[in-house]
């Protein structure tokens, strides 16, 4: 951004707007020959838009970093051999920023020493707030951003190092390698599309949820657009995105018709990489809380019914029915 023009979001009075527009626009980035800089509403509209941005890349990063630890951990493979893998995703549907750098930081060495640089980086991650700011954002306007959230989760456990080094000699290291007939290199990567639809539908969605809640004008199909270059999530699906947006803002991401196909195309992956993940205890909870939202989203009888049995039961806070219209019904417990 400092170099050739970040991505700018706009919020704020309009008029200001206005007067300083044409300035921003020209210094902003570009995506061919339209700038990335937009009014995106009142107030602190492009703040929130800017920060769940933020959380968007913390969901993104995290989700590559676990693909990287299933080719690391569960197939053996080299630094550099990753590194490889990530170049040629970046050619497909995956192709962005993030997987850009991830195949020139995994394919580089260390100056010093010549052994991958990979291999000598401590594994604790910091962070500026901004993913734990989308998280909060998320809980208070109630909608859900579990990847964001579990990515934060993530950094915040890598910190604890020396727990993490006590948990492991307190009850071994998990037996990590994986079959390779189990999980393909093709598989981590539609995995990975599909939790990346996953994390982006969550992020839009918790801008649309703002936009309700604070009365902004916040134009979605904008934002998507303004991210496709001078910013770290910029990435060819943010084209599909755009149009999707623009057919309906009010959507879930997830439903539009490139999407859910897409989605169809590589669910089965994500599935397959989460349990192979899971049975040979490998980490993956960005991967696993998209799937987990996938499969709550597609569940139209969930298991809400026996959370609102239960708060009746020791609250008395009262429900709705099936069978009846209006609200405020208590079980028979309640009777006694």
């Amino acid at each position: 951004g400092a170099r050739s023009g970040p991505s700018i979001m706009g919020g704020g009075a309009k008029d200001a707007w206005d007067r300083v527009g044409h300035i921003l626009e020209a210094i902003s980035a570009k995506h061919g020959s339209e700038p990335c800089a937009a009014y995106l509403g009142e107030a602190g509209a492009g703040h929130l838009v800017k920060t769940v941005h933020n959380g968007i890349e913390y969901a993104d990063m995290q989700m590559i970093a676990e693909v990287y630890g299933v080719m690391r951990d569960g197939f053996g493979l080299s630094a550099a051999e990753t590194g490889g893998v990530f170049e040629k995703w970046n050619g497909g549907i995956l192709q962005s920023y993030l997987i850009e750098i991830s195949g020139k930081v995994a394919g580089t060495a260390d100056p010093d020493t010549g052994r991958p640089m990979l291999d000598i980086i401590l594994d604790k991650a910091g962070q500026k707030g901004t993913g734990r700011w989308t998280a909060i954002e998320a809980l208070m306007l109630g909608t859900p951003a579990s990847a964001i959230e579990a990515a934060v989760a993530a950094r915040n456990m890598s910190a604890r190092l020396d727990e993490r080094k006590a948990g492991e000699a307190a009850f071994g290291a998990a037996p990590n390698a994986i079959d390779r007939e189990a999980v393909t290199i093709d598989a981590l990567e539609a995995a990975l599309v599909a939790g990346k639809i996953i994390c982006y539908a969550q992020g839009f969605g918790l801008i649309l949820e703002a936009a309700r809640q604070y009365g902004w004008a916040m134009p979605l199909p904008e934002i998507a657009r303004i991210w496709r270059n001078g910013c770290i999530i910029r990435s060819a699906m943010l084209n599909d995105m755009s149009s999707a947006l623009a057919d309906d803002a009010e959507r879930n991401l997830m439903l539009a018709p490139f999407f859910s196909q897409k989605l169809k195309e590589t669910e089965a992956s994500l599935r397959q990489v989460v349990a192979q993940a899971a049975l040979h205890g490998l980490p993956v909870p960005a991967l696993s809380a998209a799937l987990s939202y996938f499969d709550i989203m597609r569940t139209a009888r969930s298991t809400a019914n026996m959370l609102q049995g239960q708060r009746d039961f020791f609250g008395a806070h009262g429900f709705e029915r099936t069978d009846k219209d209006g609200s405020g019904y208590h079980g028979p417990w309640a009777m006694g």
